[in-house]
């Protein structure tokens, strides 16, 4: 905590620097202290903890999270991270090495994030003591002569300087001002909330951080796609993708189960607009733990999750399932069923396979079956030479399904994982009709002969899909707590003034006394003169100003208001120690108190 000496005791210039401070930042050194390592160490600790320091950290954080949100990210969707990578084969495995598919777990954002934390918390604790050292200390006594401070006045009264320094010290603590009366003056101190709304604002961004740092070590989260009418437990065996942390595992997983009954989708038929989504509603059922007579009934929107137990569950993408059944050469049914086509647009032009497992004997051969194409929810008359089958509109105006034919090994029974949702064209062939590659255009109901006497394909309808993130993320609260405290501090600190006001009552030799007021603020403001005026007016009730007729008149300045020179008061050697009455206050007495002078004003 810094010190403040009247003239008796420093300089006047040591005075001034001495009355300015109004903080209890830390110093920072401009370069080593010290001899050797550990000078060096003490001063790198400085640096490190400064405020420069914690800025630039915080700017290298958020520039460190932009790939995080333009690039997909392992811990949020394994699935679009495979197809980007197969999309950009080039660049994909020097984003490996820089570790951009894991952003927030990388060794680089780690470090700026774990610096980030030690500057905060080194400049916190210092911070933290020193202002608790200034509240418990008393305002600093007045410097020896008021009228050098930025803003003052001064005036000559009849009362007697006790009663004067007792009203100074009673309407000061009326305004809330911290005072000290002592030593024949009152010194003040106000603003102290300015330096609490800096500590809660930097207190605030440790809770941010260590929220997210919490929630990224006991967080997880799981994807899962379902079909209008179909359901899970919330297991990692019905899961289609799983990511844990260091504090969460599949074993952690919140019990519940979860059926999707129906899914609303909305698009906007005419106008600029025409095919923008107006509303995605998944209808589902629901009971926390195992207990199914407590099924309960809900909705699943856009940025609206449906809370179980401690996850979330949002709602993530939506699409279209066409029901297909196949049957082999001799009648038999070897698959119906839905299956998830993906999306390739705006229009929902959608993709997937069919994979046929136990199709049966072809020729005396075991033999697989495979079918690729597009459902197309609102179909052209006519498909584009150029750009082949698309949709015109996401809502299923005109239904159509596209579909190529495949036959030989799928692949399945290696043991090896495939994708769903691609085919693996390897070992199969594809089959021909009148010497080009089979393929067909379907409508609901329809059904396809397949060449060669692989069977039939039956297009029966199709249902809709919709896909789940299923989160569990617990310092999100911290998190939230600590967003809204960091901006009430930013305020508090932006807003309040941190000041001081002075006021001393001197006896006269001839009689009478002279009252002294100044004010020093942290900023250039004029809250600060208009305090001090406020306070001027409001002491004239127990320090009335008297007429002074021998006081001088500098002929350079104007005189304002009318009070004539008090006739036994000392002359004043210095000319701004009598500064001009203020305009805005005007008593009913003839004398008025000098106007608070602010020696910075461009006035």
């Amino acid at each position: 905590m810094s010190k403040t000496t009247t003239d008796t005791e420093l300089p006047p210039e040591a005075v001034e620097d001495a009355a300015e401070r109004l903080t209890t930042a830390p110093t920072e050194s401009d370069g080593p202290v010290g001899i050797g390592v550990l000078g060096w160490l003490r001063w790198v600790w400085r640096q490190l903890t400064s405020m420069r320091v914690a800025l630039i950290l915080l700017f290298l954080l958020s520039l460190a999270a932009i790939p995080g949100s333009l690039i997909p990210q392992n811990g949020q969707n394994q699935f679009k991270v495979e197809t980007w990578k197969a999309q950009h084969t080039t660049v994909a495995p020097v984003y490996e090495k820089l570790q951009l598919f894991d952003v927030y777990s990388s060794v680089w954002f780690s470090a700026i994030y774990i610096l980030l934390f030690v500057s905060l918390a080194g400049c916190i604790v210092p911070r933290t003591w020193q202002f608790v050292g200034v509240l418990r200390a008393q305002p600093p006594a007045a410097p020896s002569n008021l009228t050098r401070m930025p803003v003052h006045a001064a005036w000559r009264t009849d009362a007697d300087a006790e009663t004067v320094n007792a009203a100074a010290y009673r309407l000061l603590r009326k305004r809330r001002f911290r005072a000290n009366l002592a030593g024949g003056s009152v010194a003040a101190e106000k603003g102290y909330l300015r330096e609490v709304g800096n500590l809660v604002f930097h207190l605030s961004l440790f809770a941010l951080l260590g929220g997210f740092a919490w929630a990224s070590l006991a967080s997880g989260t799981g994807g899962k796609l379902m079909v209008a009418g179909e359901g899970y437990s919330n297991t990692i065996t019905q899961l289609d993708d799983f990511t844990g942390s260091r504090f969460y595992s599949s074993q952690d997983l919140d019990p519940f189960y979860l059926k999707l009954n129906g899914f609303t989708a909305r698009f906007q038929s005419k106008g600029d607009q025409i095919g923008a989504a107006r509303q995605f509603t998944a209808n589902v059922e629901y009971y926390a733990g195992s207990d199914a007579e407590k099924l309960k009934r809900g909705t699943i929107e856009v940025n609206h999750p449906l809370e179980i137990g401690g996850s979330k569950v949002y709602l993530i993408g939506h699409g279209y399932a066409p029901v297909v059944t196949v049957r082999n050469a001799a009648g038999e049914v070897v698959y119906s069923g839905a299956t998830p086509f993906l999306p390739q647009d705006g229009n929902l032009t959608s993709t997937g396979v069919v994979k046929v497992s136990d199709y049966g004997d072809k020729d005396g051969k075991k033999t697989q079956m495979g079918f690729s194409g597009f459902f197309l929810p609102t179909a052209p008359v006519a498909f584009d030479a150029n750009t082949g089958p698309r949709s015109l509109f996401p809502g299923d105006a005109d239904p159509a399904l596209v579909l190529n034919a495949f036959a030989g090994d799928l692949g399945t029974d290696s043991g090896l994982p495939q994708n769903v949702y691609q085919l693996n064209t390897k070992n199969l062939t594809q089959l021909q009709q009148d010497g080009q590659p089979a393929k067909v255009r379907l409508k609901v109901g329809q059904g396809w002969t397949l060449p060669d006497g692989y069977g039939t394909v039956t297009f029966d309808g199709y249902k809709q899909w919709a896909s789940f993130n299923i989160s569990h993320r617990p310092g999100n609260e911290i998190a939230l707590v600590g967003g809204v405290l960091a901006i009430l501090g930013l305020i508090g600190s932006l807003f309040v003034q941190r000041r001081r006001i002075w006021v001393r009552a001197v006896a006269l030799p001839g009689g009478g006394t002279q009252v002294e007021l100044a004010g020093l603020a942290r900023s250039e403001s004029a809250k600060i003169a208009e305090e001090l005026a406020e306070l001027a007016v409001d002491l004239q009730d127990d320090a009335p100003a008297v007429d002074d007729p021998d006081a001088p008149v500098p002929g350079d300045e104007p005189v304002t208001g009318d009070a004539p020179a008090a006739e036994d008061a000392p002359a004043t050697p210095e000319p701004d120690a009598a500064p001009a009455a203020p305009e805005s206050a005007q008593p009913a007495e003839p004398a008025q108190p000098a106007v608070p002078a602010d020696q910075k004003s461009k006035e």
